[in-house]
């Protein structure tokens, strides 16, 4: 005859079981006793006994599948025994294999349920109680057989119920453990507390659940994020990266791009920013120090003659990279015109393959953030990615006097495996220079 194999309740609060394991596979034979399975609860992983003898006939729930106790989670046949297949998971469906559903499982479900017993009280303690609120369940009664009397009420509603029965042992315990007496059922004689109630209590109360799981939002790491944590990972991973930081007086940019805003304060389509002059500055800099213009491809260092610049624009679901392709020849109108394009077209989801890919160097701007500064990571297989912080006016040594300077930082992370630290920092020095004096970048 076939078992059912169920999710067993493994504690008082247990209402749903995780299957962790299974240590038998279908068509294997399997005997009364032994570890068949594991069940994984919120607070126990426990090994579970093969209810019968026979062949593991099916496996209903796999491993990972969470049901309700007492869901069939497999079948167990006798040799040569032919079944019908269970199809898919009835959630819920308590399934006990050991009892016969043809007979009762105790004189007591035979029976049906138990009577509820009356309470012996007088009808002016009845409507005395009813008066005042006071549960004659728990009201001692004085009289001829436990008769609860007026008079017992009323001393119930002034005095408080009278204290527990128990035996001195169980009111040591309950003291030591902080257990409320009056809120324990005794199984002794005439209700007495016990050693044994006591322990039954302080085992309820360590396996009922202290406080409500918070729900935590969750979020499929998949999509955009996920291509973005596996490119970061693996740039970490696979190159030498080394940052570099420099602070950079850039009192006269700002004037610079204040005065090509008024020049051009009519034309509605031209608004130049701190981040297209530095775009323009990073591609002239990048001309002069090409090795920072390059891209490790295998065994082979790439160093490209025209900068495919990325621009890093972030989105609600990460970041994407867009890239300004031939970044060295344009102007600063052009910069600002097409990094402004490339990044509506980024938040649109309209960006060509050719317009996110064969980049050769990266600009990342917190500034807008409120940023100072920050260790950007190389977007492989770049050599470099400029990070830059925001603008702000700070106290500086200006011409050998302190005055309010506008000042930036800039952080220059670098492959070194392609490019030592001189190289690299004498590009970022030149880079800072630019920023510094706008004017020699037409130099």
């Amino acid at each position: 005859m076939s078992v059912n194999v169920t999710m067993p309740k493994l504690g008082m609060t247990m209402k749903v079981g995780k299957v962790a394991k299974w240590y038998k596979n279908e068509g294997d034979a399997v005997e009364k006793g032994e570890s068949l399975f594991e069940v994984e609860t919120e607070k126990i992983t426990n090994e579970i006994e093969s209810p019968g003898s026979g062949i593991l006939f099916q496996v209903v729930a796999p491993v990972g599948t969470i049901v309700p106790i007492g869901t069939i989670l497999a079948v167990i046949a006798e040799a040569g025994e032919q079944l019908e297949r269970i199809e898919g998971i009835k959630a819920g469906e308590v399934v006990d294999a050991a009892a016969d559903p043809a007979k009762p499982q105790s004189a007591e479900a035979e029976a049906g349920p138990k009577e509820k017993k009356r309470i012996s009280a007088t009808p002016s303690a009845r409507r005395l109680a009813k008066e005042l609120g006071v549960d004659l369940a728990r009201v001692p009664g004085a009289g001829p057989d436990g008769k609860i009397k007026g008079a017992d009420v009323e001393k119930y509603h002034k005095d408080g119920p009278p204290a527990p029965r128990i035996t001195p042992l169980a009111a040591e315990i309950a003291r030591r453990e902080g257990l409320d007496i009056y809120e324990l059922t005794g199984t002794g004689e005439n209700g007495k507390i016990t050693r044994q109630d006591v322990e039954l209590a302080i085992a309820a109360a360590k396996d009922a659940p202290q406080e409500a799981p918070s729900r935590a939002k969750v979020i499929p790491f998949q999509g955009i994020r996920k291509v973005i944590a596996d490119n970061m990972h693996a740039s970490l991973q696979n190159a030498a990266q080394l940052t570099a930081f420099t602070e950079v007086d850039v009192t006269e940019m700002v004037r610079f791009k204040d005065l090509v805003r008024e020049e051009y304060k009519r034309d509605d389509s031209v608004k130049i920013s701190y981040n297209d002059i530095i775009v323009m500055a990073t591609a002239r800099a990048l001309m002069r120090h090409p090795i920072m213009n390059s891209t490790l491809v295998g065994e082979e260092i790439l160093v490209h003659d025209t900068v495919h610049l990325g621009i890093a624009v972030a989105l609600s679901e990460g970041l994407i990279v867009p890239k300004l392709r031939n970044a060295e020849k344009k102007t600063l109108l052009q910069i600002a015109k097409e990094v402004r394009q490339l990044a509506q077209k980024a938040r649109e989801g309209a960006l060509a393959v050719e317009e996110v890919t064969d980049g050769t160097f990266t600009i990342s701007n917190v500034s807008m953030l409120g940023m100072d500064g920050f260790t950007p990571v190389l977007n492989p297989p770049e050599t470099g990615i400029l990070g830059v912080g925001r603008v702000i006016e700070k106290p500086a040594v200006f011409k050998g006097e302190i005055t309010i300077r506008h000042m930036m930082t800039l952080s220059l992370t670098f492959d070194h495996r392609v490019v030592d630290g001189a190289p690299a920092m004498t590009f970022l020095k030149d880079l800072a220079r630019y920023l510094a004096q706008p004017m020699l970048i037409m130099a």
